[in-house]
């Protein structure tokens, strides 16, 4: 049975969520934005369909300001270490803390700034197969 620190650590590693960088869908490069790491820990392709899931686990170092970006899908994220501010195009701006989870609906842009110290959020996306996680809105 996975324990809640196991748990947590495998969600931190899947965190992708909040960084506006890009992955090679095909290829597997992935390019970072600074003081944001990303760490895809699967990746699950749908035969058949047009879709793929991933886990990530998003690292956004302490006062660090993620630029507005949108997703080729849903992204479901739950706060692991830290916390930040979370501005969703239509929404108020909301603080995010350790136990929160948020999820965004497809090409929805928003933002984020990060508090005084490091966070960790696990993310899984369900994204179009083929397309970046992210892209500067």
């Amino acid at each position: 049975m996975l324990s809640r620190r196991k748990f947590s650590a495998c969600a931190l590693c899947a965190v992708t969520g909040f960084s506006a960088s890009s992955v090679g869908a095909e290829a597997g490069e992935e390019q970072q934005a600074p003081g944001v790491r990303r760490i895809i820990l699967q990746r699950t392709e749908f035969p058949g369909s047009q879709y793929e899931t991933l886990l990530v686990l998003a690292e956004i170092d302490a006062g660090v300001d993620v630029a507005r970006h949108t997703h080729p899908g849903i992204e479901s994220a739950y706060v692991l270490e830290g916390g930040l501010e979370l501005s969703v195009q239509g929404e108020p701006t909301r603080t995010l803390k350790v136990g929160d989870g948020n999820q965004i609906q497809p090409w929805t842009p928003h933002s984020a700034r990060n508090g005084d110290k490091l966070t960790r959020i696990a993310v899984t996306y369900v994204l179009e197969k083929g397309k970046p996680i992210a892209s500067p809105a």
